[in-house]
C-alpha cells in the first residue's frame, strides 16, 4: 500500500474539459454539432472565420437572452413529455446551452429531465425518438465490442452509466427505451458535479425485451428479441467489460437499472475489476442513510437507538439495509445493537432466518431468530402493523412500487410509539410512491419527518407549513463520481457510500430540518456535489490513494474540476 499511495502522491489533479474548440471544419457542420453549436451567439468574427455568418440572422445573443427563450419555450409546451422532447432536442442541438439553462434552473427542470418525466419518456421512446445519443451494444456486437465502443467521437471518457433495460425505475421491463436513464442521470453527473460532457457516455446493453407490447410494436427501435438470458447473458456481460477497460481504462462505470437478480451479482463479479458500483443499491442507500442522519440531528435520538422497519427487499431496501449497519458500525455501536435495529418485509412477510429459498441477497437481510426472540417476534407475523406494534421502529421506509403500501394503520401504530417517525415513501413515479406525504403527515398528526422519491409539494396542516425533502440519489451520485474520478480510485468500496451519506447529511440547513425536510432543495445540488466529492478524496487519502493532500488542495482541485457551462472561443 506505501509503494502504491507514494507513486500516486501527484496525481491529483483537476477533471477538465477543454479551454478552447480548434476545428478545421466550416459551414453547415459547425451549426449541426452540439459540442460546438452556439446558435445566435456566435460573435461575428466568428461567423465569418467559421463560413456561417449568412446562415445566421444577424443578432447576436448573449447566452443569458438564449437561457430566457428557451424558457419561454419549455413553458409554451403543454405537457412535461413534450417539455422533455424539447430539452432533448436542445441537447442534441446546442449542448452548452442546454447545460446552462439546466444549471440555472435546477429545481424547476431536473423533474422533467429525470424523474419522475422520463419514465413517460421510456415508455414511448421508440415513438418521441428524434436523436439518438450514446452507445447502442447487442448480443449481435459481442466479438467487436471494442471496436463498437471506439466508434464514441470522444475517446477520454472518464464515467459511463451503463443500463440492460430490465427494471427501469418501477417500471419494468422498457427494453431499447432504458436508454432515456443513462441520459437522464449523466446530464445530471454534469449540471450536478460539473463532469465535462465529453467525460460522459451513456451505454444501452439492448439484450431484448420481454416486454410483450414492445414487441408487438412496428416502430419499436430496439433489438427485436425475447431478452437475453443465462450463460449467454453472463458472456455478453463479461466481454462489455472487457471491451471498457481496454477502450477507457480510466473510466467508472455505474450499473443502472438492472434486475435484482443481477444488479448484486454483476456489482459483487466486477467491482474489483473496475471502479464500478450500482446507484440502485448504494446510491439510494446513501441517500436513505443520510436522511436518517439528518433527522438525527432534530430528534436527538442516537445512532444506536434507531430501529428501522424496510418494507421491501429489493435493491433500494436492501442496500440501504447494509449501508446503515456499515455507518454504525463505523459510528462505533456494538454489533449486537447492530443486528437489532433493523428488519425487512417483502410481500411474503419478515425476512428472517427460518425462511427458506431466500435469494442470496435477501438472505443476508433476514433477522435471526435471536433478533426476533428479543422483539418479541416469531417471523409468522402476518401483517406490517404486528411487526410495527412489537419492534417499535423510530423508520418506516418503502421501496415497492405498490401504492398504498403504507397504509394509515401503519403511520398511526408507528406513531403511537415514536414521537417524530422519519415515513420514507421512495417508490418512482409519485403513482407509484407507498403513500403521499400529505397523507403520512395526516396520519401521524402532524409528527412525522417525511421524505419522498419524487417531487413533493409543501404540505399544510393545522396553520403548519411541512417542507418535503425528496430522497433523490442526485443527491449523492453526482459527487460521488466527480470524487472517484478526481481520486482515481480502483475500486469503489462500501465506506465511499457512507462518507458520501455523512456529508450529505450535514448539507440540510437547521432552518430545513425545523421545516421537517430530511434533505437540501435542489437547487443547493452543486454544493452538496462539491462536498460529497470532497469528502470521497478525504476517504481516498485515509486509503493512501491520494498522497497527503491537504483538505485545502483536496477542496480546490474538485472545484476547479466542475465545468460551469459556458461558451468557448471557436477558431478554425
Amino acid at each position: 500500500m506505501s509503494d502504491k499511495a507514494g507513486s500516486r502522491e501527484n496525481v491529483l489533479q483537476p477533471l477538465r474539459g477543454p479551454l478552447e474548440i480548434r476545428t478545421r471544419k466550416r459551414g453547415v457542420w459547425v451549426l449541426k454539432n452540439p459540442a460546438v453549436n452556439k446558435d445566435l451567439a456566435y460573435t461575428r468574427a466568428e461567423r465569418r472565420a467559421l463560413g456561417i455568418a449568412a446562415m445566421l440572422p444577424t443578432a447576436v445573443h448573449s447566452i443569458e437572452q438564449q437561457v430566457r427563450l428557451e424558457l419561454e419555450h419549455v413553458h409554451a409546451k403543454r405537457d412535461n413529455l413534450e417539455r422533455y422532447i424539447g430539452l432533448i432536442s436542445l441537447l442534441s442541438r446546442n449542448e452548452v446551452l442546454f447545460y446552462r439553462v439546466l444549471v440555472d434552473h435546477l429545481a424547476e427542470l431536473m423533474p422533467i429531465i429525470y424523474t419522475p418525466t422520463v419514465g413517460d419518456a421510456c415508455r414511448r421512446y421508440s415513438h418521441i425518438l428524434r436523436q439518438v445519443r450514446g452507445i447502442w451494444l447487442t448480443p449481435d456486437d459481442i466479438d467487436e465490442l471494442p471496436a463498437r465502443l471506439r466508434e464514441y467521437p470522444y475517446d477520454d471518457v472518464r464515467l459511463i452509466v451503463v443500463t440492460d433495460n430490465e427494471r427501469i425505475l418501477g417500471l419494468g421491463d422498457q427494453g431499447a427505451g432504458g436508454m432515456g436513464i443513462p441520459v437522464g442521470k449523466l446530464a445530471l453527473y454534469v449540471a450536478g458535479a460539473g463532469i465535462h460532457p465529453s467525460k460522459t457516455l451513456p451505454i444501452s446493453l439492448d439484450v431484448g425485451t420481454d416486454n410483450t407490447e414492445l414487441l408487438a410494436d412496428p416502430e419499436y427501435v430496439g433489438y427485436r428479441r425475447r431478452r437475453l438470458r443465462g450463460e449467454g447473458y453472463d458472456r455478453f456481460i463479461a466481454a462489455f467489460v472487457g471491451a471498457v477497460r481496454e477502450v477507457f481504462p480510466a473510466a467508472v462505470l455505474q450499473w443502472e437499472d438492472f434486475a435484482a437478480e443481477h444488479a448484486y451479482r454483476l456489482l459483487s463479479e466486477y467491482r474489483d475489476d473496475l471502479p464500478c458500483f450500482n446507484d440502485d443499491i448504494q446510491g439510494t442507500a446513501a441517500v436513505v442513510v443520510a436522511g436518517q442522519l439528518a433527522a438525527i440531528r432534530l430528534t436527538g435520538t442516537p445512532l444506536r437507538e434507531q430501529r428501522i422497519l424496510y418494507i421491501g427487499a429489493g435493491e433500494a431496501c436492501g442496500g440501504a439495509c447494509r449501508l446503515m449497519r456499515a455507518t454504525m458500525r463505523r459510528a462505533g455501536v456494538d454489533a449486537r445493537a447492530i443486528e437489532r435495529a433493523q428488519l425487512c418485509l417483502d410481500r411474503r412477510g419478515l425476512l428472517c432466518a427460518s425462511r427458506r429459498e431466500l435469494p442470496d441477497h435477501k438472505q443476508a437481510l433476514a433477522a435471526s431468530d435471536a433478533v426476533l426472540a428479543h422483539h418479541g417476534l416469531t417471523g409468522r407475523e402476518q401483517t406490517a402493523e404486528e411487526v410495527i406494534e412489537r419492534f417499535r421502529p423510530t423508520a418506516l421506509i418503502g421501496a415497492t412500487g405498490s401504492p398504498g403500501a403504507f397504509r394509515q394503520s401503519m403511520i398511526e401504530a408507528i406513531s403511537r410509539h415514536v414521537e417524530r417517525p422519519v415515513i420514507m415513501a421512495l417508490s418512482n413515479p409519485g403513482s407509484r410512491a407507498e403513500c403521499s406525504a400529505s397523507e403520512a403527515l395526516r396520519w401521524s398528526e402532524g409528527r412525522a419527518l417525511v421524505a419522498t422519491g419524487s417531487p413533493s409539494a409543501d404540505v399544510v396542516l393545522e396553520g403548519r407549513r411541512h417542507v418535503i425533502g425528496q430522497s433523490n440519489n442526485c443527491f449523492v451520485f453526482p459527487g460521488i463520481g466527480l470524487g472517484a474520478i478526481v481520486a482515481q480510485l480502483p475500486r469503489v468500496d462500501d465506506d465511499v457510500f457512507a462518507v458520501a451519506a455523512e456529508a450529505l447529511a450535514e448539507c440540510v440547513s437547521d432552518e430545513r430540518l425545523e421545516q421537517g425536510a430530511l434533505y437540501p432543495p435542489v437547487d443547493e445540488l452543486r454544493s452538496c456535489s462539491e462536498r460529497v466529492a470532497v469528502a470521497v478524496i478525504r476517504h481516498a487519502r485515509a486509503l493512501g490513494l491520494v498522497g497527503d493532500a491537504s483538505d485545502e488542495q483536496i477542496e480546490r482541485v474538485v472545484a476547479d474540476s466542475m465545468w460551469d457551462p459556458a461558451y468557448l472561443p471557436v477558431t478554425s
